[in-house]
């Protein structure tokens, strides 16, 4: 759930994402979230993308996190993420 000051609360299940204590203090601003079956995607107000959840279903962006930058969209599936930056091209 996305709160009013922008932050996110996730719950249930830490293998299917309820866990995002791992990225909290990144959740801010939050303006979008996306999920997989098992992973969480926020985009954040400075066009930048968080994930968490099972690394097997998108919750680990760690090898393109730089990538993520200046994101308009992310586009889910069942296990994994695609994020459509402002420019038009795909992550």
């Amino acid at each position: 759930a996305i709160l009013a000051d922008g932050s996110v609360v996730a719950w249930g299940h830490p293998d299917y994402g309820g866990d995002s204590s791992a990225v909290h203090d990144q959740l801010r601003n939050v303006l979008k979230v996306a999920a997989t079956a098992r992973a969480f995607a926020a985009i954040l107000a400075d066009g930048s993308l968080v994930s968490w959840g099972d690394r097997k279903f998108g919750g680990d962006s760690s090898k393109v996190q730089e990538e993520l930058r200046s994101v308009e969209r992310v586009q889910a599936t069942t296990r994994a993420f695609a994020a459509i930056l402002t420019d038009g091209s795909v992550v």
